[in-house]
């Protein structure tokens, strides 16, 4: 990765419209390298995101939480939660005071697992910036949203 102008061969309109191209570029980037250590494990990004969030948890919470805390949103919750459901990753029960409320939770199976795939994989290191440009990158990510 170097010059993201020469990388896709283009010019832009403007810095602001080239900083916006620039995220979506490395979104995608970072994406696919995160793909890539998870496939390993048999699970998608999305999938590792919710037994994140439930692993942080540390209970059963709603399902709609889950929803509500996963980083990239899916339409698609229910049938991702039934794979890790069938994949004996989480536990689903439906709260006896409300049908309607459908609780969640990661099982041993889905702890060991999330423990042992690797994030602090090199790939997904962002060790070519320093602890200041990290953080300076989060300021600037978190004033834009």
């Amino acid at each position: 990765m170097g010059d993201f102008a020469k990388e896709v061969n283009s010019s832009f309109k403007s810095e602001h419209h080239k900083a916006f191209l620039n995220i979506k570029y490395t979104s995608s980037y970072l994406s696919n390298i995160a793909d890539a250590v998870f496939i390993k494990s048999n699970i998608s990004s999305q999938q590792y995101n919710v037994l994140r969030i439930l692993r942080g948890a540390k209970k059963a919470i709603k399902v709609s939480i889950v929803k509500e805390r996963m980083i990239e949103k899916s339409p698609n919750t229910t049938r991702l939660m039934d794979k890790l459901v069938s994949k004996d990753l989480i536990n689903r029960t439906r709260c006896e005071e409300d049908r309607r409320a459908v609780y969640v939770e990661i099982t041993q199976n889905g702890l060991d697992l999330i423990d042992s795939i690797n994030v602090n994989d090199d790939r997904l290191d962002l060790n070519n910036i320093t602890t200041e440009e990290a953080f300076e990158l989060n300021r600037i990510l978190d004033k834009l949203r």
